[in-house]
């Protein structure tokens, strides 16, 4: 086959999970990289752009998946978004070629040009395996290149093949073709008696419960140090001296806007006749110091420390051992990923549980999600809300937190029709983390909260002024007034941060800071803005997961609970 000059076509990365696609995505593709939700889904396709031929040809990073019957929502898009003028690298992980290669078989039967990349190359003289390059060409009928997309090692020879492509010309039925995966392996490759290294022991270690959950406690703490360090002195040492010089221009606004309700939309109120970024509330202080120097860089840090230990290897593993855990919760180990994705924005975190297979499971997953999961924006302004008081309300907050998601677990499995069918993961090997490609997931996540999350924030700020000043917020706060004071032990203003919580939790639970709150009302305050709603954007992506009666359910159980447990810390506290 050849790809000519000026030819529209898509070049599609396909291959199962943690093969390496996304750092294969990575070389291609530049910065100019766009991700967007499959047409009728909420799975998330990239799509970039290469030179070939002196033309921009579109390159799509598929959902992985290991065979072309799906499973799931991403495993459908997987197979819904092949083309016939489509050309496909698919990508194989050198270092499992025996279950990699049902895929291939199944795409070489679909007559669409194909190449393939054997990515971890390098890995392979490691693991003592030995692939006859050559011989493996000759049984599949396709161009077979040996890469490691980390390192770069074959990837300029796979693009300069790439009019190489052969549509396959094979059809096998399902026990066939396991029966021709086996004989292509056992004349294309061989193996040898090898020696474990020190990170297999590491990886034998990080299984095992009894040094698997103590090594699981040093990463995490490990990755939210991480996020501290990157985070706090981003703060420090760039967006606070930035907003130093940012004051005085505001200032001079200021003075020329003079006090009326433009002033308080845009400037919000003054003390002492000063401008205080966190308590002002205007579109032009609070609306954009918060969001930028507050929230922005605590999102950096944690997707920085997502972004590594996803190319390392390490969340499967966490996945293996939470898994007795999570089934008991009604879910499978594979959960933990949202909920580790939720830690960063809630968003992601909701259309991640489309990896769990069955709905009851995405429910659950979603649900405890929402309830009990605060973004790294909100747990940014938690730990600026409490951090003075030591670590005895902070530690009071989450671990409230986490029983919450325990015991709403337990409940919601118990009463909820179903089971828990058991999924089955890849455990990859650890690797060294792609730099290029962290930092391109970094920045697209980024850019993304920049986009979409900051929006919010002036929308937040904007409709809290609107609503103080017509008097609107005095209203609600009288009607509310039994339950806010009464079950929660919070004061009547503390509705203006509730409203804007629907907006966006970090803004809100950034207005308590002005309210003089006790510590006991601080606590309570943050358990319950992180509980009562999500935001509008994770219950937009939950309303689409979920359906109407999914979502109604879900919401229920998100007002009753943060009732229940915010009176029983009023109580207690």
């Amino acid at each position: 086959m050849h790809i000519r000059s000026g030819r529209a076509m898509r070049l599609l990365l396909m291959g199962n999970p943690n093969a390496g696609k996304s750092s294969f995505f990575s070389r291609l593709t530049g910065l100019n990289v766009t991700i967007s939700n499959y047409p009728g889904t909420t799975v998330e396709i990239k799509k970039g752009k290469m030179k070939l031929h002196g033309t921009l040809v579109d390159v799509i990073d598929v959902p992985g998946t290991y065979n072309l019957e799906p499973t799931c929502k991403a495993e459908k898009v997987a197979v819904d978004i092949i083309q016939p003028d489509d050309v496909i690298i698919n990508i194989i992980d050198s270092t499992n070629l025996e279950r990699n290669l049902y895929l291939t078989l199944q795409l070489l039967e679909k007559n669409i040009p194909i190449i393939i990349a054997m990515n971890f190359w390098n890995e392979t003289r490691h693991n003592g395996i030995n692939i006859d390059i050559k011989q493996l060409e000759k049984e599949l009928n396709v161009p077979v290149i040996p890469t490691s997309a980390i390192t770069g090692e074959g990837v300029k020879k796979l693009v300069s093949r790439l009019d190489e492509a052969t549509p396959g010309t094979i059809s096998y039925s399902d026990e066939e073709r396991w029966g021709e995966i086996g004989e292509i392996v056992k004349k294309a490759q061989n193996i040898h008696y090898k020696k474990h290294t020190i990170l297999e022991k590491l990886e034998d270690l990080s299984i095992k419960p009894s040094t698997g959950i103590p090594i699981a406690f040093f990463i995490i703490a490990l990755m939210f140090t991480i996020v501290r360090s990157v985070s706090e002195g981003l703060i420090s040492y760039i967006f606070d001296p930035i907003f130093d010089l940012y004051l005085p221009i505001v200032e001079i606004f200021s003075a020329f806007l003079g006090q009326g309700f433009l002033h308080t939309i845009l400037i919000g109120t003054l003390f002492d006749g000063n401008i205080d970024y966190i308590q002002s509330m205007g579109l032009l202080t609070t609306g954009i110091y918060v969001p930028i120097a507050m929230v922005l860089p605590y999102i950096f840090g944690f997707y920085l420390a997502l972004g590594l230990l996803e190319d390392s290897g390490y969340l499967p593993r966490l996945a293996t051992l939470v898994d007795t855990l999570l089934h008991k919760l009604g879910m499978h180990g594979v959960a933990i990923v949202p909920m580790m994705l939720g830690l960063g924005c809630n968003v992601p975190g909701a259309l991640a549980v489309r990896i769990l297979n069955t709905p009851r499971q995405r429910f659950i997953a979603s649900t405890l999600m929402a309830i009990t999961v605060p973004c790294a924006a909100q747990m940014a302004m938690i730990f600026g809300l409490l951090g003075k008081y030591g670590i005895q309300g902070i530690a009071t907050v989450f671990s409230t937190l986490f029983l919450t998601w325990l015991i709403i677990g337990l409940l919601l499995n118990k009463f909820m029709k179903g089971t828990t069918p058991e999924t089955f993961i890849e455990i990859p090997p650890y690797r060294l983390p792609y730099m290029k490609g962290v930092i391109k997931k970094l920045w697209m996540r980024t850019l993304s909260f920049i986009t979409s999350g900051l929006p919010f924030v002036l929308l937040g700020v904007l409709t809290v002024n609107i609503l103080y000043v017509s008097g609107i917020v005095s209203y609600v706060a009288a009607i509310t007034a039994p339950i806010i004071t009464g079950i929660l032990g919070l004061p009547q203003e503390a509705v203006g941060a509730m409203i804007v919580g629907f907006l966006r939790k970090d803004v809100a639970i950034g207005m308590l800071i002005p309210l003089g709150l006790t510590l006991k009302q601080l606590i309570i305050a943050s358990v319950v803005l992180t509980m009562y709603f999500p935001c509008v954007a994770t219950f937009i992506v939950l309303f689409k997961e979920l359906g109407t009666k999914g979502i109604i359910k879900s919401v229920g159980i998100m007002i009753l609970s943060t009732l229940i447990v915010g009176g029983i810390l009023n109580f207690v506290l």
